[in-house]
């Protein structure tokens, strides 16, 4: 059970946020019933002081239906398309950013690492489309990360940084960005960040935007953590002070599974909250 809501923003004005990324995975069945599993889910009493902002993204040709079906039982789940292309035309197989806006979904997810690696995606092609889902009043979550080999040749900052950058250059309205924080070498392989170490890469995202951006836009952006977040490890990741919240994979599509984390992020507005005040 979960308290899913708008109404209790963490210190700095961050409201928690997780986003279930259903990736290329489901059936009309299977996810008729998560989201039966979802709409389920009620307000506990350990929540009662917090609120979770949480997006779901189905695949394409799924997503009226999940869509329709959320907004009619549990209008406070929103949904986001996995990817979009910045305009319309000769682009087989694309969905164009009209199209997106056309049904009214308010998020999508741009730059995520496999969309980058698997399919050849630039920091350019990726800024464009930040840009013009933007332009559409579509909310973004816009996500970077490092590879392994990377990381291992100290090479962390400069790779997110760059890719951050290109992502910065784009933003007109930061209110309506989320950064997700995905380690590649973390996504699907069973490995997770250490706490310390998610934290420490969102602690310099931050500054970054502090001195790149402007203190109030680093002061309110949300950064989340994705990479193999499950329940054993979401609550541990979440009382780290610059951690937002989760972008989810695997763990996403059962709710048994990501209810629990939801909960555990519900609990960064009372944790960061009560540290700022010591």
């Amino acid at each position: 059970q979960t308290d899913f809501g708008m109404e209790a923003p963490q210190a700095g004005g961050r409201l928690p946020w997780v986003g279930g990324n259903w990736k290329c995975n489901g059936s009309r069945e299977s996810l008729q019933k998560l989201v039966v599993d979802l709409n389920a889910s009620t307000q506990p009493a350990h929540t009662s002081s917090a609120a979770v902002e949480v997006v779901v993204a189905p695949p394409f040709v799924y997503i009226e239906g999940v869509q329709s079906t959320l907004r009619h039982n549990h209008s406070h789940i929103a949904v986001a398309a996995q990817n979009l292309y910045h305009k319309s035309g000769a682009f087989t197989g694309e969905v164009s950013v009209e199209m997106v806006k056309d049904l009214n979904i308010p998020w999508v997810i741009l730059g995520h690492s496999e969309r980058r690696h698997i399919f050849g995606e630039t920091d350019e092609l990726i800024a464009v489309k930040i840009a013009q889902a933007i332009a559409h009043d579509i909310k973004v979550v816009a996500c970077l990360g490092e590879k392994l080999e990377e990381r291992e040749a100290g090479k962390t900052r400069e790779v997110v940084f760059t890719q951050l950058k290109a992502i910065a250059d784009s933003v007109k309205d930061w209110h309506k960005v989320v950064i997700a924080y995905e380690p590649v070498w973390a996504i699907g392989t069973g490995k997770t960040a250490s706490p310390e170490q998610a934290q420490e890469v969102h602690r310099e995202i931050r500054q970054w935007l502090s001195g790149n951006v402007s203190p109030s836009v680093a002061m309110t952006t949300r950064i989340v953590y994705g990479g193999s977040v499950k329940a054993d490890n979401a609550s541990d990741l979440a009382r780290q002070p610059d951690v937002d919240g989760f972008l989810v994979g695997g763990a996403s599509l059962k709710a048994a599974d990501f209810l629990p984390i939801v909960n555990a992020a519900g609990a960064i507005a009372t944790t960061h909250t009560t540290k700022a005040a010591l």
